[in-house]
């Protein structure tokens, strides 16, 4: 699949087939061992029942010597099946990663809402999909080695067993991918869903423990969460139902083997044809044979659970690292009455050509200019700006402002190129001149450093200059107060909002770009604190867009773009606004 040709077929091919190539070496070795095992295993209970000291003792002897290399050879062995799988992961992960971080699609998935949980597929997932892979691969080369190995010893003993074992094995795994194939899948991959679904309810909690303390709103995250709970127990319940009857099948399938060679084979024996030794040969390689063409029905619970996992990768993996098309997902558990539940159902699908639906157009130049800029919700559901135009020149301070909900922070989006639903063109400068005040600041859990020169991840500048910055800003204390510059912390606990608001402005003065946006960065910053700022920033030359809806931000700014609802908006100097008209 496209997930995992790369490896095979990239950088790291060598690295990929080498310690595959030794695996195989070590299985070879292993699937050798075996047979000598399972030979000198006859000849001992030959040995016994013929009362020949000497034949037996020598059995055990050889038997002991390939033994000892026997089991360093299994360590060796499944050390190395674990490191290499643990290789695949470093480098799969890696590579989800630079797709997940590049052009924004992290914001995009959250954003989109139509992937769930892609951290869980990122950390989970991937390490699933890498070390079952690496299992089932492995696996079906064993067996292919010890269905060669041991059906040469079965055959010189016994051509009716081969036959008999071949009809067997072939009847049990239809059987099994008849009546537990897609159903097992199905509800695995709901069960993996259901379980991130809830563990992310969890986590919200966490995440939002104060504000929820603040609501008392404790009684309503339970019914949440146990809403996400009892998704969890009744897909379990299912599961587990269904996997019970595939226990049962299995069971009867492997236990039927321990009576069928000694049936088979006891005429040959009674009547002196065949050894007793050869007998028990017989049966050790009729169930080595056994597991190595049984292997999807003794597997198939283990080999859904990996093919669901792989679903939800694949998913991903059309979006960060662009894919082909995953197969339809499977239905969830009793959308559909009667039978017809365990399939998912198939859409209906149009021969029309879709249309493209227009994006609003980006490009790099000197200034910020917007031409003919209309927003729009997601799906183009409703109209938030129509047809706006305007130019800024450096220095310039855009105040924009207007009721809840009509569109403002989505400009800001759109200039930032986070927002793509509409027409138009936005010429910005690079982004790396660009930088965005959110009015919650984002806080890495880390150092007073890093907060500092965030997104940066080292500077130029020295602790000196570092700690003017918080001076600049009204944080003087702060160093000394946590520790220093290189004191990490939870900044998000440690720090007051308008803390936390005063450092995101140092992060400004450390970076100097050339436009600085604004999205009620300073809500939280009592008046005397949010005019030095502005007034530092003003100062400095840099290009300002803010959203506000304070009155006294107006001084900071030369025009203010008024947004009126249904898309109708109005420009206006600064010195003519008055937000009380």
């Amino acid at each position: 699949m496209g997930v995992a040709r790369p490896y095979w077929a990239g950088d790291k091919k060598g690295t990929a087939w080498g310690l595959m190539a030794l695996l195989i070496a070590l299985m070879v070795c292993e699937t050798q061992l075996a047979v000598m095992l399972i030979d000198k295993t006859g000849e001992m209970t030959s040995a016994l029942a013929a009362k020949q000291a000497d034949r037996f003792w020598a059995a055990v002897i050889t038997s002991l010597v390939v033994l000892g290399f026997a089991v360093p050879v299994y360590a060796i062995y499944y050390y190395m099946r674990d490191a290499f799988s643990n290789h695949w992961r470093r480098w799969l992960t890696h590579r989800f990663l630079d797709g997940y971080l590049s052009e924004r699609k992290y914001y995009e998935i959250g954003a989109g809402g139509d992937i769930d949980n892609p951290d869980q597929r990122i950390s989970e997932d991937i390490n699933t999909f890498t070390s079952r892979s690496t299992h089932f691969l492995l696996v079906f080369i064993s067996s292919l080695m010890q269905l060669v190995a041991f059906s040469a010893v079965l055959w010189s003993i016994s051509r009716t067993l081969v036959a008999f074992l071949a009809v067997y094995a072939l009847l049990g795994t239809f059987g099994a991918l008849y009546w537990f194939g897609a159903p097992l899948i199905r509800l695995n991959f709901w069960q993996i869903r259901r379980e991130a679904d809830f563990r992310f309810g969890l986590m919200r909690l966490r995440e939002n423990a104060e504000s929820i303390a603040f609501y008392r709103g404790e009684a309503q995250e339970r019914v949440q969460i146990d809403h996400r709970f009892e998704a969890v127990f009744t897909n379990f319940a299912r599961l587990i139902k269904k996997q019970l009857s595939l226990n049962l099948y299995q069971r009867s399938f492997s236990q039927l083997t321990l009576i069928l060679p000694s049936i088979i084979l006891a005429n040959a024996v009674l009547s002196g044809e065949l050894e007793v030794g050869r007998a028990i040969q017989a049966a050790g390689a009729f169930a080595a044979v056994l597991g190595a063409i049984s292997l999807i029905v003794d597997n198939f619970e283990s080999l859904s659970r990996f093919v669901a996992g792989i679903d939800r990768l694949h998913t991903l993996s059309q979006v960060v690292l662009k894919t082909p098309a995953a197969p339809t997902p499977w239905a969830e558990p009793g959308t559909t009455a009667g039978k017809t539940a365990d399939v998912a159902p198939v859409p209906a699908i149009s021969t029309e050509p879709l249309k493209p639906s227009p994006q609003i157009i980006t490009r790099i130049g000197d200034t910020l200019v917007i031409e003919g800029l209309s927003l729009y919700t997601p799906q183009f559901g409703r109209l938030l700006v129509a047809d706006l135009s305007l130019q800024l020149q450096p220095g310039d301070a855009l105040l924009i402002t207007g009721p809840s909900g009509c569109g403002k922070s989505s400009l800001l989006r759109a200039i930032a190129g986070l927002w793509r639903t509409g027409s138009g063109t936005v010429q910005h400068p690079p982004l790396g001149d660009m930088f965005f005040l959110p009015q919650r600041p984002y806080m890495q859990i880390d150092t007073l450093r890093s907060q500092i020169i965030y997104p940066s991840k080292q500077t130029t500048l020295s602790d000196e200059r570092l700690l003017e910055l918080l001076q600049e800003v009204h944080l003087e204390s702060l160093a000394e107060r946590v520790g220093g510059l290189n004191a990490s912390h939870d900044w998000e606990k440690l720090l007051s909002v308008g803390e936390q608001q005063r450092l995101a402005f140092a992060r400004v003065l450390a970076r100097q770009p050339s436009i600085v946006i604004l999205d009620e960065a300073t809500s939280a910053l009592d008046s005397a604190n949010e005019t030095a700022l502005y007034e530092r920033l003003r100062a400095s030359g840099t290009t300002l867009i803010s959203i506000a809806h304070r009155p006294a931000v107006l001084k900071h700014h030369t025009r203010v773009l008024e947004f009126k609802g249904e898309g109708a908006w109005e420009l206006h100097a600064a010195a003519d606004f008055r937000f009380d008209r």
